[in-house]
């Protein structure tokens, strides 16, 4: 590295080897700590600079969740910390490996209430995996090494180093002679039980109406490749949760689509839903049986056996009790379809004809209802018609980002998932409002050539508006399409149909966004009819530069959420 042989070689530069050695080209960070951000270009470290430390959290997970690298974000001491709090929160609860780096005081100022100083120990203790200040300079690879195999082995999840700031600018001993690379994940694969894989091959094979139900661990683990081969070659229906969604082809014939509280009138799954209420084993495939995902655990069969994958122990029989195959996805399931194919799967390939046209049916039957609403013309134009239109034009290997609430809905029950292993990536793990923009940002510097765009609707919106000033520096060819229909939809509708009545913050004052947009310095344009969306995206992709695209909607549309139902007319 050309760092390494610096005669004066500072604490910082070794930090930034040390990263490097980890495979880390790049940080999100603004300028603090700012002896890092000075000394890793020399180790070939870039700087992806945000306006905000929570927006700059939300890029490294983004960039994390398609590079399959470590997400690295920096902040300052005191209140840029605190703002590293909730997308380390996210990063923890959706399991990806991001590691942040926060300037400490000056080891001499320690609990002499110094500027800013604050005890970041406490702060993300309940938001990291591992927390560790470096005080000693020959400590620094230990505590390094530390934070990547945290972040990255078993469950992955955030960790966060604090630095003091004169630690930074000591002079470093020579350069590591460590050779061990930490930051891909998962960092190590294990596999289940070959004893429980068995019993679990032969429970499937038995079973009378099987079905497999993948979360966001199968995506974490690239498993996407062997689940759908294992569906294929063992005639096993899958449906995924919202984080799962792309782990299978949504075109495949035993592909049912996202199931969990989204299966009202209007989502693809509504008539299939019988199928996983009457299910005898389940199969759970990194799937954290949270609330939305079951409905409230009301979807999910009591009656079922459940088998459980995940690299987790806790995870398996948290909500349901299941057979334990403790492990990796990608291994555990490669192992599972090789037990599946030494059984007798005679009965499992003479129903398939029975289970591929129950899918085809309910599917074609969904296809006919919203025919309608996602063609609509006319304004205020129909989410569902916007969600429609990217989804024409999107190619399989291209990556579509929702902010939380209503946007990642509207992708996952009206668009399809067009290859096993697509991305469609929302902050799920706690559903904060306003990570969409950031989301998108952190993958497309992950994958540049992709096709990367962001729906986010006004209120999450309000959140990012600074980070359209990062994409027109960055020039990365993000498309954001904010859905702009002048509430908080979702907190106003879950308010009328709970209470009767709404509060006053779900109403907002006229915002232009697309002046905001160009005031940024980026091309932005208003929708206000559904018949110019086609156009508007088309001139937005070719144009190979970010772009917003505002689009007046309907305040009554609303997804076909299961708690709605008989609440609402249907716009079908």
């Amino acid at each position: 590295m050309l760092g390494s042989a610096a005669p004066n070689a500072n604490v910082a530069l070794r930090l930034a080897e040390a990263f490097a050695r980890h495979g880390v080209t790049t940080t999100f960070g603004q300028s603090l700590p700012s002896a890092f951000h000075l000394a890793a270009p020399h180790a070939g470290i870039s700087q992806t600079v945000y306006r905000q430390e929570n927006m700059g959290g939300t890029m490294a997970d983004g960039y994390a969740r398609i590079s399959r690298k470590v997400g690295v974000v920096t902040a300052q001491n005191g209140p840029a910390a605190t703002l590293l709090v909730p997308p380390l929160a996210e990063a923890m609860k959706a399991s990806v490996p991001v590691i942040a780096l926060v300037q400490e005081v000056n080891r001499d100022t320690a609990d002499r209430n110094a500027f800013q100083e604050l005890d970041h120990i406490r702060l993300f203790d309940a938001v990291a995996k591992f927390v560790r200040r470096i005080d000693r300079a020959d400590r620094l690879e230990d505590y390094v090494d530390m934070a990547f195999t945290a972040a990255t082995s078993g469950r992955p999840g955030p960790a966060v180093l604090l630095l003091p700031a004169d630690l930074l600018l000591e002079k470093a001993a020579a350069a590591s002679e460590r050779r061990a690379v930490l930051g891909h994940f998962p960092l190590d694969r294990t596999l289940a039980d070959p004893a429980r894989i068995a019993e679990a091959a032969a429970l499937l094979a038995l079973a009378k109406r099987p079905l497999i139900i993948a979360g966001g661990g199968v995506h974490l683990s690239g498993a996407a490749e062997e689940l759908a081969a294992l569906q294929q070659d063992a005639h096993l229906p899958v449906a995924t949760t919202f984080m799962g969604k792309g782990g299978v082809d949504e075109n495949h014939p035993l592909s049912l689509g996202v199931v969990g509280n989204t299966m009202g009138l209007g989502a693809r799954t509504h008539d299939l839903k019988p199928m996983v209420e009457q299910a005898d084993v389940v199969l759970l495939v990194g799937n954290r049986t949270n609330q939305n995902g079951t409905d409230s655990w009301t979807l999910y069969p009591r009656t079922a056996r459940f088998i459980h994958i995940d690299p987790d122990p806790a995870e398996i029989g948290r909500n349901y009790e299941a057979l334990r195959l403790v492990g990796d996805a990608k291994l555990t399931l490669a192992a599972l379809r090789e037990a599946m194919l030494a059984q007798d799967l005679a009965a499992r390939a003479d129903a398939r004809p029975r289970v591929e046209a129950e899918i085809a049916r309910a599917v074609a039957g969904w296809r006919a209802l919203i025919a309608g609403v996602t063609s609509r013309d006319g304004g205020p134009v129909r989410p569902e018609r916007v969600a429609a239109e990217i989804d024409k034009r999107l190619p399989a290997d291209g990556i579509m980002v929702a902010d939380a609430s209503y946007s990642s809905n509207w992708i996952n029950i009206y668009m399809t998932a067009k290859r096993a292993g697509q991305r469609f990536l929302s902050p799920r793990g706690l559903a904060g409002l306003g990570w969409g923009v950031p989301l998108a940002i952190g993958a497309q510097v992950a994958a540049p050539d992709a096709r990367v765009v962001c729906l986010c609707g006004d209120g999450g919106f309000g959140h990012s508006w600074a980070e359209l000033e990062t994409l027109r520096r960055l020039q990365v060819p993000v498309t954001v399409m904010v859905l702009n229909n002048g509430i908080l939809g979702f907190q106003k509708h879950a308010e009328d149909t709970k209470y009767g009545d709404h509060t006053v913050a779900c109403d907002f004052a006229e915002v232009d966004h697309a002046a905001i947009a160009r005031a940024c310095g980026i091309a932005g344009v208003r929708v206000e009819r559904g018949e110019d969306l086609g156009a508007a995206l088309d001139a937005a992709f070719a144009s190979g530069k970010p772009n917003l695209i505002e689009v007046i909607t309907d305040p009554d549309g609303k997804p076909p959420l299961t708690m709605y139902q008989g609440h609402y007319p249907e716009p079908f």
